[in-house]
């Protein structure tokens, strides 16, 4: 009978072991022959530089103490419309790049490059109000 019952608890055991799973084939993922990315054949391009997402506040930061409505300190144009900035672009990328003559004037923090280059491809994007 001892004989019987151990017979019986190693076919158990058998049936057991061979139904559950042990292997982890469905949880390993192959990694790629070819880890190089493929190029987007229709990569989406750098956002678009705006008046008000990007050059307002450069402009409400940095130039309105002097060129607002009125202007002060001899000042010679207000920018504080989009129409005047846009009017005026090629005056005021003229002036934030030149070394004799910046814009703002001393004692105040010249623009950085990042500003000064947003102001540029503002331009080169069509000068886009929103």
């Amino acid at each position: 009978m001892k004989t019987l019952r151990m017979l019986f608890l190693l076919i158990l055991c058998g049936l057991l072991f061979n139904c559950s799973s042990s292997s982890n084939d469905d949880d390993y993922n192959t990694p790629d022959p070819d880890p190089t990315p493929t190029p987007d054949p229709d990569p989406t391009p750098m956002d678009e530089v705006t008046y008000d997402a990007d050059i307002k506040s450069i402009i409400s930061n940095n130039c309105l103490q002097c060129h607002g409505s009125p202007t002060t300190n001899n000042a010679p144009m207000s920018l504080t419309t989009y129409a005047q900035v846009k009017n005026n672009v090629d005056n005021i990328i003229s002036r934030i790049n030149s070394s004799t003559n910046p814009m703002p004037p001393s004692p105040n923090s010249p623009l950085s490059a990042s500003e000064k280059s947003l102001i540029q491809q503002w331009k080169d994007d069509g000068l886009l109000e929103n």
